[in-house]
C-alpha cells in the first residue's frame, strides 16, 4: 500500500510499504480521510520526544472496515469508522486513576504506531466508532478534534449566565465555540487576528468577534478559552476573567514557553486555572454530537489533498491557511 513515512525530522516520503493484517481483535480500515493538526507538525520537526521514527503520523482519521480480526464481533467489513487513536497502558499511575489520556508511557496511532496518512491501518476494534451509512468520511475524521473540546467542556463549569470568551477561531476554537452556543451561554465572543476566520466565527452566531479583546465592550468574561496556544494570548485572556471565573488553557503551547500572571489576582478573585490534555472518555459523545448535526463541518474542512500531496498540504497548513486540512488517501 502506499504511505506517508516520516523517515525522521523534516524527511517526509511517500512510499509503498507492506499492506498491514489484523490481529485476533483488531481491524483493518481502509483511510477514507485523516486530518492534518498541529500535532503532525511537531512530529515532522522533531518535537514529540516519543516518536520513533520512521512513523506514518495521522491520527484524525475515519475510513471502512475492510478486514477484521477473528475474535472480533461487533464491527464487520463495510463498516464506516471514526478512530480514537489514544493507546493508554491501562496499569501506569494514571491508568489506574481513570485518567488513561495523562497516561505515563503515553502513545497514540500516528505518533507511536503507524497512522491514518496512508491506504490503510490497522487498529484495535474497540478503538472504532461505527458511524450510520451516509455519513460523511470527512465529517467522521473531525471526531477526534471535537472529543479533544468535548473534554476541554467537561473540565470547566458553564451555564446560561456565564459570558465567554475564545481566543483563536481556528478549528479547535471554532468546535469550542459551537459546543459553547449549543449549551445556550448568555453570550460568547471570539477574538482573532485573521478576519477571514472570525467571518466563519461570525458565521456560527456568536455574540461578537474581534481581532483584539480590547475591542470588545466588556468588564470581562465569567469563562476564558485560550485556543491559540500563544503566550501573548493566553496572558491577555488571564487578566480579563471576572471574579469566580474560570480560565481554560486548551492550546498547546511550546514546552518551553513561559507567561505572566497576577498570582495576587488569581488569589484575591478566586480565578481557577484548568488545563486540558487531548481525549478522556469523550469520543462517544463526540460522534453523537457529530451525526446529530451539532457541529457545522462544512465550514471547518476547507483543504483537502492526496498523499502525493502531504508534504505540501503539511506546509501550506503550518502557514494557518483555511482550517481543517485533510489528506484523503483513496482520493
Amino acid at each position: 500500500m502506499r504511505a506517508v513515512v516520516v523517515e525522521g525530522p523534516g524527511q517526509i516520503t511517500v512510499t509503498t510499504v507492506p499492506d498491514p493484517t489484523p490481529g485476533p481483535n483488531d481491524v483493518v480500515v481502509a483511510v477514507d480521510a485523516c486530518g492534518l493538526c498541529g500535532t503532525d507538525l511537531h512530529l515532522v520537526d522533531g518535537e514529540i520526544p516519543v516518536v520513533n521514527y520512521p512513523i506514518t503520523p495521522g491520527h484524525e482519521l475515519a475510513g471502512r472496515v475492510v478486514a477484521v480480526g477473528g475474535e472480533v464481533t461487533r464491527l464487520a467489513e463495510g463498516d464506516l469508522v471514526a478512530v480514537d487513536p489514544s493507546l493508554p497502558c491501562g496499569e501506569c499511575r494514571y491508568c489506574r486513576k481513570g485518567k488513561g489520556n495523562l497516561c505515563e508511557p503515553w502513545q497514540a496511532i500516528g505518533i507511536s504506531s503507524p497512522g491514518g496518512a496512508a491506504e490503510y491501518v490497522q487498529v484495535q476494534a474497540k478503538k472504532c466508532y461505527p458511524l450510520p451509512a451516509g455519513t460523511p468520511a470527512t465529517a467522521a475524521a473531525l471526531i477526534e478534534p471535537l472529543s479533544c473540546a468535548v473534554h476541554g467542556l467537561d473540565k470547566v463549569p458553564h451555564d446560561l449566565t456565564d459570558d465567554v470568551l475564545i481566543y483563536g477561531a481556528g478549528t479547535m476554537g471554532l468546535l469550542l465555540a459551537q459546543l459553547l452556543k449549543r449549551a445556550g451561554v448568555n453570550t460568547l465572543s471570539v477574538v482573532d487576528r485573521r478576519q477571514d476566520r472570525l467571518d466563519v466565527a461570525g458565521s456560527m452566531g456568536v455574540s461578537a468577534v474581534a481581532t483584539d479583546a480590547a475591542e470588545l465592550d466588556r468588564d470581562g468574561w465569567d469563562l476564558v478559552v485560550d485556543a491559540t496556544g500563544v503566550v501573548a494570548a493566553i496572558e491577555d485572556g488571564l487578566g480579563r476573567v471576572r471574579k469566580a471565573g474560570t480560565f481554560l488553557q486548551f492550546g498547546v503551547a511550546d514546552a518551553k514557553a513561559s507567561a505572566n500572571f497576577s498570582p495576587f489576582k488569581v488569589y484575591n478573585e478566586e480565578i481557577t486555572i484548568v488545563g486540558s490534555m487531548a481525549v478522556h472518555n469523550s469520543f462517544d459523545r463526540a460522534r453523537d454530537l457529530l451525526v446529530s448535526g451539532a457541529v457545522d463541518s462544512d465550514a471547518l474542512i476547507t483543504n483537502t489533498a492526496g498523499l502525493n500531496d502531504y508534504a505540501s498540504a503539511l506546509e501550506e497548513f503550518r502557514t494557518g491557511a483555511g482550517l481543517k486540512t485533510q489528506v484523503l488517501p483513496s482520493a
